[in-house]
């Protein structure tokens, strides 16, 4: 286990201070005397944070933030109402499956949020991480993911400062049931030879 000196990094204390603070603060609400035990455990996890884990040079800014987290909040409210009109109301279309999605994303944090964010889109979980293929399990096959992942992404990016490769015009779940159908439709051909 590595251990890094506390105080050589002022701007990420302050920064992950401010972040368990904020923690506490949604766990216990705003009441004055929880910080009476609040405020040892956030020092202490700032402290220990700091010493075993060195903080690195990210490109991640407060402006982005600012126009990330409205996006999450809306995004996550259309997903929570989604799956709770499926629920409700039964005549909605419900067909589970899954697709493929093809991540362009580089930076290991970016990949990171941007799988642990696929879950609050409409409709849609993320079920495996294979190389550069994302697996996601979608309630309802028939509509259109990959548009909901690459406008994702592309915000994920930008919160990141990370430029994206051109989306492919067909993702690897279209192609996959293309060639599937295709095979279906050509028939083989046989040797006459005896």
């Amino acid at each position: 286990m590595n251990r890094h000196r506390v105080f050589v990094h002022p701007r990420a204390a302050i920064a992950r201070a401010i972040g368990f603070a904020f923690v506490w603060l949604i766990l216990v609400g705003p009441d004055a005397a929880s910080w009476i035990i609040g405020g040892p455990f956030v020092v202490a996890a700032t402290l220990a944070s700091l010493r075993l884990s060195e903080p690195r040079d990210r490109k991640l800014s407060l402006s982005s933030l600012a126009r990330f987290i409205p996006y999450f909040l809306v995004e996550s409210l259309r997903g929570g109402l989604d799956v709770a009109a499926r629920v409700l109301i039964p005549r909605m279309r419900v067909q589970p499956g899954n697709q493929e999605y093809r991540v362009r994303l580089t930076h290991p944090e970016a990949r990171l949020v941007f799988i642990d964010s696929i879950s609050l889109l409409p409709g849609t979980l993320s079920a495996d991480l294979r190389g550069d293929l994302v697996t996601v399990h979608a309630l309802d096959v028939r509509t259109d993911v990959v548009e909901g992942l690459a406008t994702l992404e592309r915000r994920v990016a930008a919160l990141f400062g990370e430029s994206l490769a051109p989306l492919s015009d067909r993702t690897t779940a279209e192609q996959s049931l293309a060639d599937g159908a295709s095979s279906l439709e050509a028939p083989t051909k046989q040797d006459d030879r005896p």
